[in-house]
């Protein structure tokens, strides 16, 4: 019996016949050296060949190691002749890659050391190697925040057990976008070592303000700030405004009266000026309780911006437009769970705070 496959199926067929086969690596070789000779950079020329096979046939790293070996006169493409090597060569082999840079990921480790990458998740794992990403703390906090953080969250949990008020919950934040994000990646170390240290930004470069709003639906309305302007008490109580009108289109109500919103955020001098306040108020809206520096229990800083910034890695902008464009797709891409999740872990956290005693807990 013949079977007939059509022309999609059939070349979706033979690239991923292509990266099962022993000369693929030659062939990407070939492809990049080729790619080289165009003059293409090595994100261009990584494009390129992702796009012919698929977006994980090969990786950017490994194209700037070949560039860099073609920038030095070596167009050499087939792997030099290596004799069986003891399982200790390699682990010593492996453990020499990972303090030039613990980032690296187990692709690119299985690429230098032209072994399986299942080879390099298993001799990893022999090592007892982890990855922790680089931690940071908000603030340093005294006995006083400490009270006031467990003293919120257990009236919050108390509040929560007796009614759950979460589908009523609109949060929202201020976040920095910057135009050039540097690729900071998990590092691999042993289970007692402490984890890399992470340099702040420079204050001077560029960005943009972010200024959102969501809830268990997803986003509610967002802006982008101009260079130069600020969150004040006379613009947030504008956005405020701006976002009641935004429930109003976006969340169709069909009770009798006003609809109940609880709003959520940090404890900024915009948000609690008595302007804010006055808005808040004609607007009928009920205050979330926030305990100050608490971005462990604020859902725009340990889910939407978390996840955010895993996607921002790396990324560069020319020009606000192409931030907003990222930000559409970021935000239109989520699932539906998405934003459900990151509201309905808050009585999660607050109990962590509980357990931790006020302390910021181990995430």
């Amino acid at each position: 019996m013949r079977i007939s496959v059509s022309n999609g199926k059939a070349k979706s067929f033979q690239k991923m016949e292509l990266s099962k086969t022993a000369g693929s690596k030659l062939h990407f070789r070939h492809c990049m050296l080729y790619e080289f000779n165009q003059g293409n950079k090595a994100t261009e020329a990584a494009e390129n060949i992702c796009k012919v096979y698929g977006e994980n046939a090969i990786s950017v790293r490994v194209v700037q190691q070949w560039f860099s070996k073609f920038r030095s006169g070596n167009f050499e493409l087939e792997d030099e002749f290596r004799g069986g090597r003891p399982k200790a060569m390699e682990a010593d082999e492996l453990e020499a890659l990972l303090q030039q840079d613990p980032r690296q990921t187990t692709r690119e480790l299985a690429e230098k050391l032209e072994v399986d990458h299942s080879t390099v998740v298993r001799r990893l794992k022999e090592m007892g190697k982890i990855q922790k990403m680089g931690k940071w703390v908000p603030h340093t906090l005294s006995e006083g925040n400490k009270l006031q953080r467990l003293n919120t969250c257990v009236s919050l949990i108390a509040k929560f057990e007796r009614k759950d008020f979460l589908w009523k919950l609109v949060t929202g934040d201020e976040k920095w976008i910057y135009f050039d994000n540097p690729d900071n990646r998990k590092s691999w170390c042993n289970p007692g070592d402490a984890s890399e240290f992470i340099t702040k930004r420079n204050v001077l470069q560029k960005k943009v303000m972010l200024c959102v709003w969501w809830d268990m639906k997803g986003i509610l309305d967002y802006e982008l700030l101009q260079p130069g302007q600020t969150v004040t008490s006379e613009r947030y109580s504008e956005q405020l405004k701006h976002l009641d009108r935004a429930i109003g289109q976006k969340r169709e109500f069909s009770g009798k009266g006003r609809r109940k919103v609880i709003l959520h955020h940090d404890n900024a001098r915009p948000h609690v000026a008595s302007t804010t306040l006055r808005t808040i108020t004609e607007l009928g809206w009920e205050i979330l309780p926030h305990p100050a520096y608490s971005p462990d229990v604020a859902p725009s800083d340990y889910h939407l911006f978390r996840f955010m910034e895993h996607r921002l890695r790396g990324t560069t902008f020319k020009n606000v437009e192409e931030v907003r464009k990222f930000l559409d797709e970021y935000f239109d891409g989520q699932p539906r769970t998405f934003y459900r999740d990151g509201i309905r872990n808050l009585p999660d956290r607050w109990r962590k705070v509980v357990s931790s005693d006020g302390n910021y807990f181990v995430d």
